[in-house]
């Protein structure tokens, strides 16, 4: 029977061109346009680390106090990064599994022994316990020690894409290779590690950004070395000493922080730890008010702090408006399509066929007009994927793929949107009293 429903499907749409063709850009539009804003909206909102993100936390503390809040506002959150002061305590406590101090860095870098020209790169200051907390993949080598972030080691671990850059994609460990002034030990190359939004540094870099982490180095060596912060330092008061001492001295809030903490106990364990040292610091007086921290969560870290743009909701509202209004409009085309075959419906009720049948042959009908929208949708689809960097950011554009995954969501939300306008037209058509049709006619 579903042959023959395709059959009848066929010969109803060829009857009337113009009307198919209007419904099925009408659904090609509608699709696209939803579809192209969906690939965009579901790449920044997605989990950056699925198999981890669960067991990733950000603490907070508050080093600033009430007066680090605006006037008259109602907030009392804690600093979105952490003084160097803090941050050293916390690494040297070391109370969670694993954990890192991070922060931006950037400077020139060139192979030694190697006729290059200088090429600049953004990288990030972290403690070896980095790689296994995210579960960085290498390509060569590993990463560094425990024993090299306490010793100061003058060693590096490079990206894939940075690597092929400067060494041809060769394995480069071993080697030599300049940063700033200073020459440092590769001992690792990743593979293609860039996660999207850049989980571990969303203060600096907004969550997204094709440069991040081009190179990594000890976090100890980076502050012995006073590789000065690329990225965001927020200050209430300025140092009192000028210079990389001075912000190391300072309140100033510019380094990240990150633990890896297994169950709910040592969630809570770790809070308690947070609170604790807090209170230490109230009783030493460097802090004049109660313990504020907090310890969020990865995917709500990530939501904290609005890591998906404003504009893409937006345009993802925006599209499925369109689309809507598109489904409605197809929505009438249909009524008035299958109304003015009341003939031919009343005939075939007089012959035997049930209400059932009626509804088959028409959501097939409908069906059939989804399917071809949608590969119309397709075409305009891969073609707003294209160019979604006309009306976006190049870092978040980026990464809007045209896919196995889009491709069969495209189809599939073409034919069922399609077949879903189509129930109500369906309906009014089932219900025709074949005896009025067959008096009438």
């Amino acid at each position: 029977m579903f042959a023959y429903y395709l059959d009848l499907a066929l010969r109803s749409l060829k009857r009337n061109p113009a009307l198919t063709a209007l419904m099925i850009v009408t659904i090609g539009f509608g699709v696209a346009a939803s579809m192209t804003t969906w690939s965009v909206f579901r790449a920044v909102s997605g989990d950056p680390i699925p198999q981890k993100s669960a067991e990733l936390f950000v603490p907070q503390i508050d080093n600033w106090g009430p007066s680090g809040h605006a006037p008259g506002s109602k907030s009392t959150q804690p600093p979105d990064a952490m003084d160097y002061t803090d941050a050293i305590a916390l690494m040297r406590a070391h109370r969670a599994k694993y954990q890192s101090a991070m922060y931006q860095i950037a400077d020139s870098v060139m192979p030694k022994h190697l006729n290059q020209s200088l090429t600049m790169v953004a990288g990030e200051a972290v403690s070896s316990e980095f790689f296994p907390m995210f579960d960085v993949p290498f390509e060569y080598g590993t990463g560094w020690s425990a024993a090299d972030d306490a010793n100061r080691a003058h060693v590096v671990v490079l990206s894939g894409k940075l690597n092929a850059t400067l060494f041809g994609g060769r394995d480069s460990v071993g080697k030599v290779l300049t940063f700033g002034h200073r020459d440092y030990r590769m001992v690792g190359v990743t593979r293609d590690w860039n996660p999207q939004p850049v989980f571990y540094d969303v203060v600096n870099t907004g969550g997204f950004s094709e440069m991040a982490g081009g190179i990594f180095m000890p976090f100890t060596t980076a502050i012995a070395a006073h590789q000065g912060a690329n990225g965001t330092t927020n200050c209430q008061q300025p140092p009192a000493e000028s210079g990389f001492k001075g912000l190391l001295k300072s309140e100033c809030v510019w380094i990240s922080f990150m633990v890896q903490l297994d169950g709910a106990a040592a969630v809570r364990d770790y809070h308690q730890f947070l609170v604790n040292y807090a209170a230490t610091q109230q009783q030493a007086g460097r802090f004049t008010w109660a313990p504020n921290v907090r310890l969020r969560g990865l995917m709500d870290w990530l939501d904290f702090q609005h890591v998906v743009p404003p504009d893409t909701k937006i345009s993802l509202y925006v599209a499925l408006g369109l689309l809507l209004v598109c489904l409605v409009n197809v929505m009438g085309l249909l009524l008035a399509k299958f109304m003015r075959r009341g003939g031919e419906i009343g005939v075939r009720r007089a012959l035997g066929a049930s209400r059932r049948q009626i509804y088959a042959q028409f959501l097939t009908e409908a069906g059939m007009v989804g399917l071809a929208g949608g590969v119309l949708g397709l075409g305009l689809t891969a073609l707003g994927v294209a160019g979604i960097g006309l009306v976006m950011p190049r870092d978040i554009a980026a990464l809007a793929h045209f896919n196995a995954s889009l491709l069969f969501a495209t189809l599939i939300v073409a034919i069922v949107a399609t077949m879903l306008a189509g129930l109500y037209p369906t309906l009014r058509a089932a219900a025709v009293q074949p005896a009025w049709q067959l008096k009438s006619n």
